[in-house]
């Protein structure tokens, strides 16, 4: 869960300031770039903490592993860009609004209750 929360932490922080830096444009380079930083934050955090000399799998093959399933998840983002641009667009002219997180705190750690 650990490694699950810091990539989409880290997933939805790029998405967000990289829609400020585009304009709100190129959304294929949004989704795309925040999912390569995402699951290479979770790939990097759970393999490691769960199968690293842990008897189930050898250390060897750990590296070959992280890197397919990245390379799997980031080719799902990329092959359903196409479907993610009709929702976006529904959702936009349905909503009317187009949100940039210009003031938002990220931080994880703060709690307002």
């Amino acid at each position: 869960m650990f490694a699950y929360f810091c990539g989409e932490f880290a997933n939805s922080f790029v998405l967000a300031k990289m829609k400020i830096m585009t304009a709100g444009k190129w959304l294929w380079t949004r989704t795309i770039g925040s999912t390569i930083v995402g699951e290479a934050v979770d790939s990097a955090l759970f393999y490691p903490l769960a199968f690293y000399n842990s008897g189930i799998m050898p250390n060897e093959i750990l590296p070959a592993i992280m890197l397919a399933q990245f390379v799997g998840k980031v080719a799902v983002e990329v092959l359903f860009t196409p479907v993610t641009y009709k929702v976006v667009g529904f959702l936009k002219r349905a909503e009317n609004e187009d949100y940039f997180d210009r003031d938002t705190d990220f931080s994880p750690f703060r709690l307002k209750v």
